[in-house]
């Protein structure tokens, strides 16, 4: 009964992941696209919303970005612009990744082992850490399908499938930078395979002439705030916690330690995989997947080691967890292929699995409130608020192309959601009564990001709008936004603060805030 069970239900245990994953992507907000979105967004359509089909192939972050870029016009243009589209595709295709490292697994393991490493791979690719991959889209959908589409051409190499392999690899090299080891690894996994010579020239050359190319055709200078100093310690310190960052907590140090740790192992396993060339092809996919995730890492490490604050470490950085978890996931299926006949499998894999998917819980939690602030985001886009739109980060430029697209926030459905009160309508300020706390921002106008906290008896409030002088609505944010630093004057409201905007029109705005469909006026700042 337990041989006939156990595979069924390790495999049912393989889809929890997926499954919190897919719900976390589809609660995420509508709104939460980051500057990389609207930025692409504005690169590749004109005024009118028209695709710009030569634009595709700019490279943004001085890496190719044909298929984000159209991935985020479709979204626009089809779908409103809408982030939970493209996170649940985020999500699809790690679960996809998930069953691709599975169709590599030798069928001789036996059904039981194959679930359980089935399930280990997907607490790997999908814990966590890597939050910030289905939770906004625009570094998912940046990142995944590279990832998906390097793994899809390891697995088709790993299955003797040459040209499909090759076809693949272009494809992914098509979405970002995470792919540009993708015809060294085809080349790699049809040399362990013992393929014949020709085949490992092609591919590594198709991979010279790839990164080639990219390096003769990339922008000069720093990127995404990179540095280009050497700074060897930075970096190393940077790949390592790549590697570690699925079982750190938070800490870097500890990301660094265990980095090190599956550094070393992934040498080892490097090392044992060309002794074992031609002897052991079921052993070259996982090797080359290793291989993946170390190139992975130096690439990170190589291209957005910052030169900023001591003690910052950019492999902490949620995205990039994925690569530690891509690397552990391989070098547990060879710790099993090299020991086919261990006892106790299942525990011995599952256990470091799930793990590491605890060990991301307070990593999650600490991504998702880092995207609050881009609520607000919406409403600068639907005011036109250029210059609040350049503090958030956000291209102005893509304005009139949104407009045109019908993207959200130009759609029918927009609202700010605040007692029932939308852009245009008036409101009698100068009978409301004046709710406890202040307007930071000085001067208080419109095309302004403005902040401050608010109360009423000591209550949080529900939103926030913005009316100009003669009382109409001319802009909202958003509220419950943490303010420890309003302290006892808040009446010990923790998340007592707010974020607004409004349309530059208005050179001088009143801040409203709302509770229980009740209104209130903010006070400026004395002075």
């Amino acid at each position: 009964m337990s041989a006939r069970w156990a595979p069924r239900l390790l495999h049912g245990l393989a889809v929890v992941p997926v499954l919190l994953a897919a719900v976390q992507a589809a609660r995420a907000p509508r709104a939460h696209l980051l500057l990389d979105y609207w930025h692409v967004l504005a690169e590749v359509t004109d005024d009118t919303g028209r695709l710009l089909p030569a634009m595709l192939l700019d490279y943004h972050l001085d890496q190719p970005f044909v298929v984000p870029s159209l991935l985020f016009w479709v979204d626009a243009a089809l779908l409103g612009a809408d982030n939970r589209v493209l996170t649940l595709l985020t999500v699809a295709l790690l679960a996809g990744t998930v069953l691709l490292l599975r169709g590599m697994l030798p069928a001789d393991l036996g059904p039981a082992r194959r679930a359980a490493l089935t399930a280990a791979l997907a607490f790997l690719l999908l814990a966590p850490h890597a939050a910030e991959l289905w939770l906004q889209s625009t570094n998912g959908i940046s990142w995944v399908p590279a990832l998906s589409g390097t793994v899809l051409a390891v697995f088709l190499a790993h299955r003797d499938r040459f040209w499909s392999a090759l076809a693949a690899a272009g494809l992914a090299v098509l979405c970002f930078g995470a792919a540009l080891p993708a015809f060294f690894l085809v080349a790699t996994v049809a040399w362990l395979r013992g393929a014949p010579s020709w085949r490992v020239v092609t591919a590594a050359t198709l991979g010279v002439l790839v990164v080639g190319g990219w390096l003769l055709t990339r922008p000069e200078g720093d990127h995404a705030l990179a540095t280009s100093a050497a700074e060897p310690d930075r970096r190393l310190a940077a790949f390592l916690a790549v590697l570690g960052a699925p079982w750190s907590p938070g800490p870097a140090p500890v990301a660094v330690l265990a980095g090190t740790v599956v550094a070393g192992l992934a040498v080892l396993a490097l090392a044992r995989g060309m002794t074992d060339r031609t002897r052991r092809p079921e052993l070259a996919g996982w090797v080359g997947v290793v291989g993946y995730a170390l190139a992975l890492a130096a690439l990170v490490a190589l291209g957005r080691t910052t030169a900023g604050e001591v003690g910052v470490n950019v492999g902490t950085i949620s995205r990039y967890a994925v690569v530690g978890g891509l690397a552990a996931g391989a070098l547990l299926v060879l710790g099993v292929l090299h020991r086919p006949r261990a006892r106790h499998v299942a525990p011995l894999v599952l256990l470091p699995a799930v793990l590491a998917f605890t060990l991301g819980i307070d990593k999650a939690i600490e991504v998702r409130s880092g995207y609050d602030g881009l609520g607000v985001v919406p409403v600068a886009l639907r005011v036109a608020a250029p210059a609040a739109l350049r503090e958030v980060s956000v291209e102005p430029a893509v304005v009139p192309a949104a407009r045109a697209l019908g993207a959200y926030p130009f759609t029918t459905d927009f609202t700010l959601g605040c007692a029932g009160r939308e852009l245009g309508d008036r409101i009698d300020v100068a009978g409301l009564p004046s709710a406890g706390g202040t307007v930071d921002t000085v001067p208080v106008r419109g095309d302004t990001l403005l902040s401050g906290w608010a109360v009423v008896v000591g209550a949080p409030v529900d939103c926030v709008l913005v009316v100009d002088e003669r009382g109409t609505v001319s802009g909202g944010g958003i509220t419950g936004v943490a303010r420890s630093d309003a302290g006892a004057a808040a009446g010990g409201v923790g998340d007592a603060g707010f974020r607004a905007v409004a349309a530059p029109a208005a050179p001088r705005v009143i801040v409203v805030v709302a509770r229980g469909g009740a209104l209130y006026r903010v006070p400026p700042a004395p002075g």
